[in-house]
This record gives C-alpha cells, sequence and structure tokens, in this order.
C-alpha cells in the first residue's frame, strides 16, 4: 500500500490495461475514478474494488467528446477533490492495408487515439496546473516507434502519441510529470475491432505470444509511485519470448 494516496483518473477502464491498471492502482491504496463506454463493465469493476476494500467511482466516457471529456474531469474532481494522474488508456486497432481504404476506421483511430489523448489533456492539465502538480500517463504502444504492415495509420496516432506527450514535458517540465508506456503485444479486445479478414488472420500469429494486462499495469504503477522529483519519461515494455 502507497503512503501517498493519489486520485487516478483511467479512460478505457472497462478491459484490458484500463482495467488492470484499476485494479493495480487501487490495490495499491489510489482512489480511482473509471470512464468508458461500457458503464456496465465499469460498474462491476468498481464494485470489485470497493467490495475489496479499495476506493473507486465511474462515469461513462466517450473521449472523442470534448465534453465527455470534461465533464469526466470534473465529476472526478467533484468525487475525491483533485486530480493527480490521468491515465489517457482508451485505444481503438483496426488495422488494414491502406489499399483497402476503411477510411472510417482511420478516422476511428484518429479520433480515439490521438483526439482522445488531446481532450484528456485538455481537461486535465488546467486542474493540474492550478493543483501546481499533476502527472499525465499517455499508453502509446510499440507501434509508436516502428512500422509493419497493416499498422500504419494505428503506428501514426501512437507515434503522435509520443510527440503530443514529448512536447507536454517540455511545456510543463517542473511541474507536471508525463510519462508514456509502449506495450507490446498484449492480451486486449484491441483484435476485435479488426473488420479486414487478411489483417485480422495476421494478427492471431503475431499476437501467439503476449503479455498480461496486468503487466502493462505494473509497469503504469511504478511510474505513477516515483517520487515527485523523478519523471519517468518512456517506458517499453515487450513479452520476453517476442522479438516484435
Amino acid at each position: 500500500m502507497t503512503e501517498h494516496e493519489k486520485v487516478v483518473l483511467i479512460t478505457g477502464a472497462s478491459s484490458g490495461i484500463g482495467e488492470a491498471t484499476a485494479r493495480r492502482l487501487a490495490a495499491d491504496g489510489h482512489r480511482v475514478f473509471l470512464g468508458a463506454r461500457r458503464t456496465d463493465r465499469l460498474e462491476t469493476l468498481a464494485h470489485h474494488i470497493t467490495s475489496g476494500g479499495g476506493t473507486a467511482a465511474f462515469q461513462r466516457l466517450d473521449v472523442t467528446s470534448t465534453e465527455d471529456m470534461r465533464s469526466f474531469v470534473a465529476a472526478a474532481r467533484e468525487e475525491y477533490g483533485r486530480v493527480d494522474v490521468l491515465v489517457n488508456n482508451a485505444g481503438v486497432m483496426p488495422l488494414s492495408p491502406l489499399e483497402a481504404l476503411r477510411v472510417d476506421e482511420w478516422d476511428r483511430m484518429l479520433d480515439v487515439n490521438v483526439r482522445g489523448v488531446l481532450h484528456g489533456i485538455a481537461a486535465a492539465l488546467p486542474v493540474m496546473k492550478a493543483q501546481g502538480t499533476g502527472h499525465i500517463v499517455n499508453v502509446a504502444s510499440v507501434g509508436a516507434y516502428e512500422v509493419v504492415p497493416t499498422a500504419a495509420v494505428y503506428c501514426a496516432t501512437k507515434f503522435a502519441v509520443r510527440a503530443i506527450s514529448e512536447g507536454l514535458r517540455q511545456e510543463t517540465a517542473g511541474g507536471i510529470r508525463v510519462s508514456v508506456i509502449s506495450p507490446g503485444v498484449t492480451e486486449s479486445e484491441l483484435p476485435d475491432s479488426i473488420t479486414d479478414p487478411a489483417a485480422r488472420e495476421a494478427m492471431k500469429a503475431y499476437r501467439a505470444v503476449a503479455l498480461p494486462a496486468a503487466a502493462v499495469a505494473d509497469t503504469i504503477a511504478f511510474a505513477v509511485s516515483r517520487p515527485p522529483e523523478v519523471d519517468v519519461n518512456e517506458l517499453v515494455v515487450r513479452p520476453a519470448a517476442s522479438a516484435q
């Protein structure tokens, strides 16, 4: 259990890395505020945390909406009095070759993976600046460092998350901490969004070796738990048995 309890907001908390992070940080003694579109899952998760002695609350959240994100941050502040950490975790990954021209899916990735992060920053940063302290954790991917076939747009969104994070780090140095967590292949529901048949089949082999979501949650917990004078900027975590 931590001696320095924080209020942690987590987007995309209904499954995968977001859910695992909520469980881990709540177990560490932090108060978590959960956001996602699937409120039934959020309710179940919050109940699990609180019945185990932790502190959790939730609100429906669509990160593509600026108003939703502002309301989410305001609700967390009303519930707990402050906002110490925002984990921008929500993401989608409908992979396909560019020649498939799945423009709607490209737009969806840009809306969730890039604009969702920007909306989180826009909502939380003024609160953190007023407090004089805060920590923004952006979940990227190994796709932020390399590009592979069918993943051009997805990787572009994750490159963007790295760039945005680095700019934010430089602009807020000394007050707001900024961390980028880039997982390799991780057990999650992300592949469920792949509609292209060839990309879906290729992903089965690519994901044969995967990290448990809890391993990424542990990495996020490490960054969050550092003392105020330590800013963990980038962490890449991969399955040990994978070259990807």
